[in-house]
C-alpha cells in the first residue's frame, strides 16, 4: 500500500483512505492493563521535573502545587476514596463543578481506580443533570459548595470539591493501598463525556483509557530543558480541557488553572499570562474574538512569553484568525479539528510551518486514518473535493451509552465515524471545514442541538409546530433561532417562549430570537427543509 500513498496528502489511491504522515507514536499493547493514570506517570518518570517544579498553579488564589506535593495528594485521594467510599472499579462519579486547581488530581485518582468519570458543565439545569444521570448512573458525585444542591441523593452522596472534608481526603495517611488488586484494561470505559452526537437529544458519549492515552501519547512536545507555563482557560469536563491538562502534566510542565465563572475577565486572562510568563494559552474561540474585538487592552500587558495559541472547540473564520495575528504576530496559532466522539482533537496544526496556513485546521494525527465521502452516494473522494469526513484510529469512541441505534449510525462496523461535517482535504494533507452537514448549532464551542429546543417549544400548548435553526454570530459563532407556528388567536408572543425555554436549559442553548411563520416549508416526505428556514431568516435580517 505505501507505494499508493501520496508522500504530500497521505492519499491512497488504491483504497481513497488519507493516513496520517505524522510518525507513528508507539502505544501500550492493547492488551497489556494500563489506566491513563499509569500512562501519565509513566511520561511523566521518564523525564522527571525537578522537586520544585509547579504541577498546578490556581490563577485566582495564586495557590500553588509542586509536583511531589501533587503526587502526595494523588496517593492519598486514591485509598480515601477507595477506604471512606468503597468505590469499586466499574462505578461512575459524577463531577459537577468549575475549573478547579484540585480537579486533574481528582481525575487522575478516579482513573487509577477504574472509575468512570462523567463531568458535567456546572451551568447545566436540573433537568438536564437529571437525564445525564439517567445516562451515567453515577454512584457518587464530586461538586463545588454553590452547586451540589442540584444533584441528587446517590448512593456515596456528594463530595464538595472545595470543603474541608475534600482537603482531609488528601491530607489523609493510610497504610492500605486503595488501588489493591485493582486492574485497569485499557478498554475499559474511562469517561462519559456528554454530546448530540449527529442528531437528536444529549448522548453519553463512552471514550476508554485506550482512546485517552492515545490522544495524550499524540500531542506530546519534545523535553524542554526548562519549564513550560501552560495556561487551560476551556472547562476541564470538555475533552479539549482534558486532554491538555493532562498532557501538560505528563509532560512535567505547570498547568495554570483558571476557575469558571458567569464572565470571563480579559484583563485577569492577561495579567496571569504576564505574572507566570505563561508559553501555551489554551482558548475556545469566543474568546479569540474577544481579544481581537477588545484588542486595545492587550497593549497594556506583557505577553511576550506566549509562543502557541492553541484555539479548538468551534471553527475560527479567517478574518478572526488575521486579525489575532495582527496583534500577536510571533505567535503560532494551533488550530485543531475534533469531536467528543474522537476524544478531541484528530485533525491539528502542529509546529509554526502548519499553523501559517489560514483556514485549515492542521493535519491528521499519528495512528489515525480519514476517509471522504460523498454524503449522497457513499463514494470515497480524493483530495480538494468536499464530502462528509469520516475518521478511524484509536481516538474514535466506544460507543453511546446505552444507545445502540445512535451508535449504529455513527459508528460503522469497520470502525468509521461519521462526523457529519462537509470536509475537505487538500493536497497537502490539510483539512478544510466547509459547513455542517449535521444539524448542531455550536455556540461559544458548545453543541445545541435543534431537537432538543424543538422539543420544548412543541410542549408548549399553542405551538403547532417549530423548527430551530442557526444564524451566524461573529461572537458567539451561531445562535439558535426560532421558526414558530402558534395556534390560531394565541396571544402567544417572543418573550414567552424564549422565557419558556430559557428556564429549561442551560443558559448557552437558549432561543435568542423567535420568528412566527403560517407554514414551515417541507419536502415530500414531510423533512422540515432547514435552508429554506436560514435562507429566509437571512433575508428577514438583511431588510432590518
Amino acid at each position: 500500500m505505501a507505494n499508493f500513498v501520496d508522500t504530500n496528502s497521505g492519499f491512497c489511491s488504491e483504497t481513497m483512505t488519507f493516513h496520517s504522515l505524522r510518525p507513528p507514536i508507539p502505544l501500550p499493547l492493547e492488551s497489556a492493563p494500563v489506566s491513563i493514570t499509569d500512562f501519565v506517570f509513566s511520561l511523566l518518570h521518564s523525564s522527571p521535573p525537578s522537586f520544585t517544579a509547579i504541577a498546578l498553579i490556581d490563577a485566582t488564589t495564586r495557590r500553588s502545587i509542586l509536583y511531589p506535593e501533587m503526587i502526595s495528594r494523588f496517593e492519598n485521594l486514591v485509598t480515601s476514596l477507595g477506604t471512606h467510599f468503597g468505590l469499586c472499579k466499574g462505578d461512575c462519579a459524577f463531577v459537577f463543578c468549575s475549573n478547579n486547581i484540585y480537579t486533574p488530581i481528582l481525575y487522575l485518582s478516579l482513573f487509577s481506580l477504574g472509575v468512570v468519570i462523567s463531568p458535567v458543565n456546572p451551568a447545566a439545569t436540573v433537568p438536564e443533570i437529571h437525564h445525564q444521570i439517567r445516562l451515567s448512573k453515577p454512584a457518587i458525585a464530586f461538586a463545588s459548595s454553590d452547586s451540589a444542591h442540584k444533584i441528587p441523593s446517590l448512593k456515596h452522596g456528594i463530595v464538595t470539591i472545595d470543603s474541608v472534608e475534600f482537603e482531609s481526603l488528601m491530607e489523609s495517611q493510610s497504610e492500605k493501598n486503595g488501588k489493591e488488586g485493582i486492574k485497569v484494561n485499557q478498554s475499559d470505559v474511562a469517561t462519559i463525556l456528554y454530546s448530540s452526537g449527529t442528531t437528536g437529544r444529549v448522548k453519553g458519549v463512552a471514550l476508554t483509557h485506550r482512546n485517552w492515552v492515545a490522544t495524550i501519547a499524540g500531542g506530546m512536545r519534545p523535553v524542554r530543558n526548562f519549564p513550560i507555563f501552560a495556561f487551560c482557560t476551556v472547562p476541564l469536563f470538555h475533552a479539549y480541557g482534558l486532554a491538555f491538562s493532562l498532557r501538560a502534566l505528563a509532560s512535567g510542565d505547570c498547568v495554570v488553572i483558571m476557575g469558571g465563572g458567569r464572565t470571563f475577565d480579559l484583563r485577569k486572562m492577561y495579567r496571569v499570562v504576564e505574572e507566570y510568563r505563561v508559553s501555551h494559552l489554551a482558548l475556545a474561540p469566543p474568546l479569540v474574538v474577544t481579544m481581537v474585538r477588545d484588542a486595545e487592552i492587550m497593549y497594556a500587558y506583557d505577553l511576550s512569553s506566549l509562543e502557541v495559541v492553541v484555539c479548538g472547540g468551534a471553527h475560527l473564520s479567517k478574518s478572526m484568525i488575521q486579525r489575532l495575528r495582527q496583534r500577536l504576530p510571533k505567535v503560532q496559532l494551533a488550530q485543531s479539528y475534533g469531536l467528543t466522539e474522537t476524544t478531541g482533537r484528530v485533525f491539528g496544526t502542529m509546529g509554526p510551518d502548519e499553523s501559517r496556513l489560514e483556514g485549515a485546521t492542521g493535519k491528521l494525527m499519528a495512528n489515525c486514518e480519514a476517509k471522504i465521502v460523498d454524503p449522497e452516494t457513499g463514494a470515497a473522494l480524493p483530495p480538494s473535493m468536499p464530502g462528509e469526513l469520516w475518521v478511524r484510529g484509536a481516538l474514535v469512541m466506544k460507543g453511546y451509552v446505552d444507545d445502540e441505534e445512535a451508535t449504529a449510525a455513527t459508528l460503522d462496523t469497520e470502525g468509521w465515524l461519521r462526523t457529519g461535517d462537509l470536509c475537505y482535504i487538500n493536497n497537502e494533507g490539510f483539512l478544510f471545514f466547509v459547513d455542517r452537514i449535521k444539524e448542531l448549532i455550536k455556540y461559544k464551542g458548545y453543541q445545541v442541538a435543534p431537537a432538543e429546543l424543538e422539543h420544548l417549544l412543541n410542549s408548549y400548548p399553542d405551538v403547532v409546530e417549530a423548527a430551530v435553526v442557526p444564524f451566524p454570530d461573529e461572537e458567539a459563532g451561531q445562535v439558535p433561532v426560532a421558526f414558530v407556528v402558534k395556534q390560531s388567536g394565541s396571544s402567544i408572543d417572543e418573550s414567552k417562549l424564549k422565557d419558556f425555554v430559557a428556564q429549561q436549559v442551560s443558559p448557552y442553548k437558549r432561543i435568542r430570537r423567535v420568528m412566527f411563520i403560517d407554514s414551515l416549508p417541507k419536502s415530500a416526505s414531510g423533512k422540515v427543509l432547514r435552508k429554506d428556514l436560514v435562507i429566509k431568516l437571512s433575508s428577514a435580517t438583511s431588510k432590518l
